[in-house]
């Protein structure tokens, strides 16, 4: 006995082809076929129990007709795949009443788990949709990576989930934040956002609660905080890796009982916003270190989504380049192209400021040559290591964690031996390197004693001991003042 009926669309035969075959494997009956009128007919006929079906069809387009599927037959599941890959096809797909977004190629043992997960599902769980507004695409890229951000993203968009956001600076986070917020089901509400590292410590409450006239000096009258001012919306609270200790229990006991006071006040205030958090720092590594809150880690940490830093997904930069000369050429700038070698050139950069120090040299290119094409030697000339002294790229660095310092030193140490290979040993010469450097900082901090730097250090007394003869450390102690 089949486990369900499969209705697939797609205009290629072979794609449907190898669908039929690997559904058929599964248990499952299937008909397939290449138009969307086809599939129209079959959904209203009361036929199949999921629907598999690509965006572009010959007849017509498959968002056209999933409102229609969906307002006669709810709580039909249905599987939208697309070679499309941006981030408004996810996005469509989701608000359209989708159950799941595939952008093609992807995994048939994917597909197949995916079915069998829709078709268990309990019914009279259809989503509501709604039309997106214009063409403006917030978030861009096709590779692998963005393609696992969007598809996670357009799951997020119907809940009011707490998110929190990771990566390196100039990522994107607050993109990701706005796009959660202007494609989510508080999409009508306001969005504020607040940098954590940007307001002194002594205002951080008073800036996300608010405060009564005369609760300090120079409160001259009451303050509305960002609390009050995204009530009913989204309150973004940026590089929260940096909020002192004081404030972040504060956030946690309006995380957990859904109210606040003002600073100065003592009504009680009834919040309702959604908390989406981000950070370029490792929060578990901060709790570690005692300056954070495990407790209110795990209350944000709810929904944890990382951001890949551009060097991870270098496919992306052609995508991100002409989405940036667009962009600014609306904002009359002249409009350029790049060269084939200008692009390869650019796709092999680290991009140490990522997305940020992507669109900063695209503007810089547009302002500065008046070439209408953009070549090779140009782009060394902005790429040469006096051009990392931007100021981007110098927010990178100092943002940075330990093992990305790392992985650019040993992508440096690797490229100076061009197509051969460093000498053997690398692993123990590394170590070596990083060891020297770790416990004479160690020694320094506890003014050479070795017993308070092994305990710092996690190492054992004798264990240190030889570490320092055999790196040559030399052991000044000092008196403690």
């Amino acid at each position: 006995m089949a486990r369900g009926s499969i209705l697939v669309a797609d205009d290629d035969t072979a794609i449907r082809t190898v669908l039929n075959q690997a559904l058929a494997r599964a248990g499952y009956d299937v008909r397939s076929t290449g138009h969307a009128a086809t599939l129209w007919r079959w959904v209203s006929q009361g036929e199949g129990d999921l629907v598999i079906t690509d965006v572009v069809m010959p007849d017509e387009n498959a968002f056209d007709v999933l409102p229609r599927i969906k307002k006669l037959r709810p709580d039909l599941p249905i599987i939208v795949m697309s070679a499309q890959n941006t981030f408004m096809t996810a996005i469509r797909a989701s608000e359209r009443g989708a159950y799941e977004y595939l952008p093609k190629p992807f995994d048939l043992k994917e597909l197949v788990s995916i079915v069998a997960r829709a078709l268990s599902r309990p019914r009279g769980q259809a989503k509501s949709a709604h039309d997106a507004e214009g063409e403006d695409i917030p978030l861009v890229g096709r590779s692998a990576a963005m393609q696992e951000i969007y598809r996670a993203l357009a799951r997020l968009m119907p809940t009011d989930l707490t998110v929190m956001i990771t990566g390196e600076s100039g990522t994107g986070k607050e993109l990701v934040a706005r796009a959660l917020h202007d494609y989510g089901k508080r999409r009508t509400g306001p969005f504020v956002a607040i940098n954590m590292a940007a307001i002194p410590r002594d205002l951080i409450e008073s800036e996300l609660f608010g405060h009564e006239k005369g609760a300090f000096t120079g409160a001259t009258q009451r303050s509305a905080g960002r609390f009050e001012q995204a009530e009913g919306g989204t309150l973004f609270l940026d590089e929260i890796g940096d909020m002192p200790m004081e404030a972040q229990t504060r956030l946690l006991r309006v995380l957990q009982q859904g109210e606040y006071t003002t600073v100065g006040g003592r009504t009680p205030i009834k919040t309702n916003v959604r908390i989406i958090a981000a950070t370029n720092k490792d929060l578990r590594i901060s709790i570690q270190q005692g300056i954070f809150r495990e407790d209110l880690f795990f209350r944000l940490n709810v929904v944890p989504l990382r951001l890949p830093p551009l060097r991870e997904r270098a496919e992306d930069v052609p995508d991100l380049i002409r989405h940036f000369f667009t962009m600014v050429a609306r904002e009359g700038l002249p409009h350029k192209q790049i060269d084939l070698d200008a692009m390869d050139r650019l796709k092999r950069y680290r991009w140490p400021g990522n997305v940020r120090e992507l669109e900063n040299l695209v503007r810089r290119l547009a302002a500065l040559y008046p070439q209408d094409t953009i070549t090779g030697p140009i782009i060394d000339a902005e790429l040469e290591p006096s051009a990392s002294s931007s100021p981007e790229a110098r927010e990178a660095r100092e943002d940075e964690q330990l093992a990305t310092s790392v992985e650019r030193h040993l992508n440096r140490y690797f490229g100076g031996f061009k197509d051969a290979l460093p000498p053997p040993g690398l692993y123990h010469r590394i170590l070596r390197e990083i060891e020297g450097p770790l416990i004479g900082m160690a020694l320094a901090a506890t003014r050479g004693n070795q017993i308070r730097a092994a305990e710092l250090l996690g190492l054992n007394r004798n264990t240190l001991r030889k570490k320092i003869r055999d790196l040559d450390l030399s052991v000044v102690r000092t008196p403690s003042r």
